[in-house]
């Protein structure tokens, strides 16, 4: 029998926590998490399955540590996606989800006696890898429209004296972008505004880059110019790779030295190293139906504006509206009809992936059964 009366030493700040996570429900139509709707090809299928069995055969022996040829396929692909010619195998990071890259990020710009500042709203799990990493958080807020007041926020920094800004672009749960020119004066301003007069580390999550519209840039096109400068990506959302855990950033090599010295040892294994690198092999593929799931976000906002909603301008594969007195009686009664979407964001609001054709036309008919519009 396991004595009760024994108390573990749980650090004080996570007493009462409860583990992240969103519900994992079985349901029709799954709308709540950003998940690309859209299987992997059997093409793929083929492929990345045949790489893990290479892998296999060498299980015994550690995988590439510094997975340099991954890395260098990395920064070709980003190369092409986004126009970020300069970049090669030293200045790209990658992990278990872009959830590990952040959490490297601060062990090594934060820490106890260092906080880390973003604007909100913004995802939920910022201030989560700040707890955990032992760093302080603190938010500014963001205009009504979800945007950044660039002055206010340098005005902020340079008050607070941050280690780490992190922006999302697109923004979770907003959708909104970060335009080119207010990333760079960020990153202008930011040169000595963190801890003892170093730099303030400027990261710039692009978790949905590849879903944002044509005429927005990506801030990869900046790491070139800025030491300081980190962008974030993942393969999970337009490569639909959500189960395979990979996450990467692009930054200046010093910055990415200084993420190797906190890696645990190993800590890509080879069989996520095989599984991204026979993904990118077929990224052409993978990403076939972006430019649909694009097509149907903007039907979705037209559509939800003609019917009254407050609809955020998106760049991303999801769509944050509202308002509502009380939303959780909303999403109770879609989920009640089969479509599961997401509580999240500032109070009143809520939010939905965009899935295939059939998810919105249920979407659509459920919300117009729940509300009346």
């Amino acid at each position: 029998m396991v004595d009760t009366d024994i108390r573990l030493p749980l650090r004080a700040d996570l007493a009462g926590e409860q583990p992240y996570g969103a519900p994992q429900l079985d349901v029709p139509h799954l709308l709540n998490v950003n998940e690309n709707p859209y299987s992997p090809p059997e093409a793929v299928v083929q492929d990345v399955a045949a790489a893990v069995r290479e892998a296999v055969g060498g299980l015994n022996r550690y995988p590439d540590r510094d997975f340099l040829t991954l890395r260098s396929r990395l920064a070709e692909y980003l190369a092409t996606e986004s126009g970020a010619e300069q970049l090669a195998a030293e200045n790209i990071w990658a992990g278990n989800g872009s959830n590990e890259v952040m959490i490297h990020l601060l062990q090594a710009f934060g820490g106890p006696g260092r906080s880390v500042l973003s604007f909100t709203p913004t995802y939920s799990m910022y201030p989560e890898y700040a707890r955990d990493t032992l760093t302080s958080y603190s938010t500014a807020p963001r205009r009504d429209d979800f945007t950044v007041d660039i002055d206010e926020a340098i005005a902020t920094i340079g008050s607070r004296r941050p280690a780490v800004v992190l922006l999302a672009s697109p923004n979770n749960p907003t959708g909104t972008a970060l335009p080119l020119e207010d990333v760079r004066a960020l990153a202008a301003a930011t040169t000595d505004t963190g801890p003892d007069g170093a730099a303030t580390v400027l990261v710039i999550d692009e978790a949905y880059a590849e879903f944002r519209r044509e005429e927005t840039p990506s801030a990869s096109t900046l790491v070139g110019q800025f030491p300081h400068l980190a962008v974030a990506r993942t393969m999970s959302k337009a490569f639909a790779l959500a189960g395979a855990r990979l996450g990467y950033l692009a930054a200046p090599a010093p910055l990415v030295d200084c993420l190797r010295i906190v890696r645990l040892p190993y800590h890509l294994s080879a069989i996520t190293q095989a599984v991204a690198g026979a993904a990118l092999d077929h990224r052409d593929l993978l990403q076939g139906q972006v430019a649909e799931l694009r097509d149907r976000r903007d039907e979705t906002v037209g559509w939800l504006r003609e019917r009254g909603w407050t609809v955020a301008e998106s760049d991303a594969n999801f769509v944050l509206f509202g308002l509502f007195e009380d939303r959780h009686r909303i999403w109770q009664g879609l989920l009640d009809r089969g479509v599961l979407i997401r509580e999240t964001g500032p109070h009143g609001y809520l939010r939905t992936s965009i899935g295939t054709a059939e998810d919105m036309a249920a979407f659509r008919g459920a919300l117009e059964e729940v509300t009346g519009r």
